[in-house]
C-alpha cells in the first residue's frame, strides 16, 4: 500500500497547497511529506508542484496527474474502508433473504432494535418465499423455515422448532373432520415453490396418513393459501404463527386437531464461512434472541 499512501499524500497536498497542513492531518512530519513527493516526482520524471517559502502549487503536469488518478485513489479508498469494516461488529453492510410474511410481520421490530444498537450497520432486505441461492446471489445470510436442512454447501443455525395446523374456513365441512381420510385431494391446498403439488404427512400419535396436496390449487405464497381457505376453497398446511390473527379473529379454525405434521425448522443459512464475520455474527446472536418473544405473541 505504499504506492497508495504516496498518491493519498499528493492528492492532500494537491488541495491544501501546504506540506505543512498535509503532515498534520497524516500524522507524519513536514519532511516525510517532502520526501514522499519527490519520490513520486522522481518515479514519474515529472515536476508535480512548484515550491516556494509559503505555498506550494500545482504544474500543469501535476493538475493533469491530480485529475487522472483521484477517481481511481477514492476508489481504493472506499474498498479499502469496505474491507475493514467487513472485520468489524458494528459496521457494514447486512444483505438478508427473508421468507415473505415472516419478513413482513416478524422481522421489522427486529432489525429496528438491532439498528438502534448499530446504527452503522446499513441493510439490504429481500423478500421471497423461494430458496434462494446465498452464494451466486450474494446474501451475507438467508432466514428459512423448512424442512431439516440437507444442504451441504452452507451452514446453518437452526433457531427454533416451527409448528404447522390444518386450517380451514369455520362452518365448513372440513370443521367436522376427524380423519384425513375425509379429505379428497381437491381439497387440499398446497404450498409448493414451483406450484406443484406437496405431500402431507400427519400423525395422530398412533396412525398415519399420507396425502398428496395441490391436485386443484397450489401457490407458493403462505398469505395466498391462507386467503384461499378461509374462502372455503378447502384445507391449508400452514405454520401456525402465520395464521394466528386468522385463528383470533374467526377467519380460519384449527381442523383435524388430533392430526399433525412434522414441524418445521427456523434457521439461518449462511455461506461457508470459515468463521463469521463480527457483523453477522453479532446480528445472528441478536436475532436468536429476539425472535422467539415475537413468535410466541404471534401464536
Amino acid at each position: 500500500m505504499n504506492d497508495y499512501k504516496a498518491l493519498r499524500t499528493f492528492l492532500l497536498a494537491a488541495e491544501k497547497r501546504n506540506f505543512a497542513q498535509v503532515a498534520r492531518e497524516l500524522d507524519m512530519t513536514p519532511a516525510a511529506v517532502t520526501r514522499a513527493i519527490a519520490a513520486l516526482e522522481e518515479d514519474l520524471g515529472v515536476q508535480l508542484f512548484v515550491r516556494t517559502t509559503r505555498q506550494v502549487s500545482l504544474t500543469t503536469d501535476g493538475a493533469i496527474f491530480a485529475a487522472q488518478i483521484q477517481p481511481a485513489v477514492q476508489a481504493l479508498e472506499n474498498a479499502r474502508k469496505d474491507v475493514m469494516n467487513t472485520h468489524k461488529a458494528d459496521h457494514g453492510r447486512l444483505r438478508i433473504s427473508a421468507p415473505t410474511w415472516f419478513g413482513q410481520q416478524i422481522l421489522p421490530p427486529i432489525l429496528s432494535g438491532f439498528r438502534e444498537r448499530y446504527p452503522k450497520i446499513t441493510f439490504e432486505i429481500s423478500l421471497t418465499d423461494g430458496l434462494v441461492n446465498i452464494i451466486d446471489d450474494d446474501y451475507d445470510l438467508a432466514i428459512r423455515i423448512s424442512a431439516a436442512p440437507s444442504d451441504k454447501f452452507t451452514i446453518w443455525r437452526k433457531i427454533s422448532v416451527v409448528r404447522r395446523i390444518l386450517v380451514a374456513a369455520p362452518g365448513s365441512r372440513f370443521e367436522e373432520m376427524e380423519h384425513p381420510n375425509e379429505l379428497t385431494l381437491d381439497d387440499c391446498l398446497a404450498y409448493s415453490g414451483e406450484s406443484k403439488r406437496e405431500t402431507w404427512s400427519l400423525s395422530d400419535g398412533g396412525g398415519s396418513a399420507t396425502i398428496s396436496a395441490g391436485r386443484t390449487f397450489s401457490a407458493n405464497n403462505g398469505g395466498v393459501l391462507a386467503d384461499m381457505a378461509a374462502e372455503g376453497a378447502g384445507v391449508a398446511m400452514l405454520p401456525r404463527f402465520h395464521v394466528a390473527e386468522h385463528l383470533h379473529t374467526g377467519r380460519l379454525v384449527h381442523v383435524l386437531r388430533n392430526w399433525s405434521p412434522p414441524d418445521l425448522w427456523l434457521t439461518l443459512y449462511y455461506p461457508p464461512y470459515q468463521a463469521l464475520p463480527p457483523r453477522i455474527a453479532s446480528f445472528s446472536k441478536f436475532f436468536e434472541q429476539q425472535v422467539p418473544a415475537f413468535m410466541t405473541v404471534m401464536e
